[in-house]
């Protein structure tokens, strides 16, 4: 079963895993019992399997499966009532919203105004679009550091520590026990974080084509529409720098994200680590079902 591709994430006191199959997510309660929940899929669309394509619409499943995953361990933490799929669709939007106004939007009107002390910067396409890439980079990385002086998210970025140490030991073939886990690395070349600094790479090149001359209104649009485009981009970019990991294309790739984990995670201790064992081992047993299903 080694073959299966695992993606994680980390919530609120666990972490979620996701396969072809279905998704798990195992927290720990107050009680300190762990609680796991685990879903089948349902068969993807023929769009989500076309190349240049299928980025966007994994990305989008990434983020509802991520928001239901971060419900249910809210649920079981703070033992909040159910919530409905319209507060949490309402949530994934306004999430959304935010997102865009913070790494799109914020980045993009900084670079305007720079354009009115620096005048290369607004008549030259490429310099514009370069200095609006570099400005997005250092608001995703402040908005990193920001977020990691809060106790909960120290916690949340252990988890994702975690979630790559067992997802590494489950690749080497280990056994998937909490001591065995340990030994392993907290980065992973799989990591949305690596996902996140292709995007930002990729969208630089992709706004260069946009003319200097159009106005700000035009300049936010097209970078929202061609957001699906970067994302499909940047999706088989990610997958074939996991293939080549061993080579120097692989490396050259990867290492922006890897260094940038040394944030996103922290080392887990020994209960952390063994609450991704179990959402780990959950996911693949809904991945040994579906064989035996089709035997």
């Amino acid at each position: 079963m080694k073959d299966i591709t695992i993606g994680g994430q980390a919530v609120i006191e666990g972490v979620m895993m996701k396969s072809k199959e279905g998704w798990a997510v195992a927290v720990r309660n107050p009680e300190g019992e762990i609680v796991i929940k685990s879903e089948k899929l349902k068969k993807p669309s023929m769009l989500a399997k076309i190349p240049l394509v299928r980025g966007f619409f994994i990305l989008i499943e990434t983020l509802w499966l991520g928001m239901k995953a971060i419900d249910f361990s809210s649920k079981i933490v703070f033992k909040e009532e159910k919530s409905s799929p319209w507060s949490l669709a309402l949530s994934l939007f306004l999430a959304s919203v935010i997102g865009v106004i913070l790494f799109i939007l914020l980045p993009l009107y900084l670079t305007k105004l720079s354009g009115y002390f620096i005048s290369m910067i607004s008549t030259n396409s490429f310099v514009f679009n370069l200095i609006d890439g570099i400005l997005r980079v250092f608001v995703f990385i402040g908005y990193v550091l920001v977020i990691s002086m809060l106790s909960m998210m120290r916690r949340i970025f252990a988890y994702h520590g975690a979630e790559h140490k067992v997802i590494n030991a489950y690749e080497a073939g280990e056994t998937l026990t909490a001591e065995n886990v340990e030994k392993y690395s907290r980065l992973h070349v799989r990591c949305g974080t690596s996902f996140i600094f292709i995007v930002l790479v990729i969208s630089i090149l992709v706004f260069s084509m946009i003319p200097s001359s159009w106005s700000f209104v035009l300049k936010a649009l097209s970078r929202v529409i061609l957001l699906p485009l970067i994302a499909g981009v940047s999706y088989e970019i990610l997958k074939i720098s996991a293939r080549w990991r061993n080579n120097i294309v692989g490396r050259v790739i990867t290492f922006p994200g890897l260094i940038f984990q040394k944030i996103t995670t922290r080392e887990p201790d020994i209960e952390q680590i063994e609450v991704a064992c179990q959402s780990l081992k959950a996911v693949l047993n809904l991945s040994e079902k579906e064989v035996k299903a089709n035997a």
